[in-house]
């Protein structure tokens, strides 16, 4: 088989074991949703309290959403062995980890997508952050799994990593969470946002480049 044939192999797999999995599939959305959607209950019914908390609230539900779901990414095929025949393939690995990474954004970034302006309006978003609250979700989210797929991949081979996970990936997380969230709140105040979304770009491309890399030399390392 070809590397493309080979990637889109292992993406189809993913999705299909993903969609087999459905219970699995939704949690990630299903805490997205009832996290956002407890706020307005806890809070006082004011629209300017909502409308100015709304960014912050939806992003770090986001950012807890992928979190939740992230050692899923490549625990399955560490636990029957699939992991090591990915790392004994011809081809790069750190392309292979990328498949795995989109297919882990496929099913989890990709739906907080289609709930975020549905949440959105329940925080009293105005309509004109709306397009601004998918733009920050379509650059951040994919981020965050990029990075995660590296915490991932340092502590597959450890019992009960799931805490470590979180200790080293959160750090990381921050600089989208604090871009996304201005990002969103300043277009709902009315304010610029090209720094905040050029920023958010510029991350997305730098975890591009290197996220991959180093999460296929922190799967030898465990696989070792």
């Amino acid at each position: 088989m070809s590397l493309t044939h080979t990637l889109f192999a292992l993406l189809h797999r993913d999705l299909l074991l993903a969609y087999r999995h459905r219970a699995q599939l939704t949690n990630p959305l299903l805490f997205f949703t009832i996290v956002v959607s407890l706020f307005p209950l806890a809070l006082e019914p004011d629209p300017k309290l909502l409308t100015t908390i709304g960014p912050g609230v939806i992003w770090v539900a986001a950012l807890l959403a992928n979190m939740l779901s992230l050692e899923g990414m490549f625990r399955s095929d560490f636990d029957d062995g699939s992991l090591e025949q990915i790392a004994l393939s011809p081809y790069p690995l750190s392309l292979l980890v990328l498949a795995k990474v989109a297919a882990h954004w496929l099913t989890t970034g990709l739906p907080l997508l289609f709930a975020a302006p549905l949440l959105a309006l329940l925080l009293n978003l105005p309509s004109e952050a709306m397009g601004v609250l998918l733009l920050t979700l379509l650059l951040g989210t994919p981020t965050l799994s990029l990075i995660g797929a590296i915490g991932v991949a340092l502590t597959i081979g450890l019992r009960g990593g799931g805490v470590l996970l979180s200790l080293l990936i959160l750090p990381l997380y921050i600089p989208v969470l604090i871009f996304a969230a201005s990002a969103v709140a300043n277009s709902a105040a009315g304010f610029g946002i090209t720094g905040q979304l050029a920023i958010l770009g510029a991350l997305l491309a730098l975890a591009l480049g290197l996220a991959p890399l180093a999460a296929a030399g922190a799967l030898r390392i465990s696989l070792n």
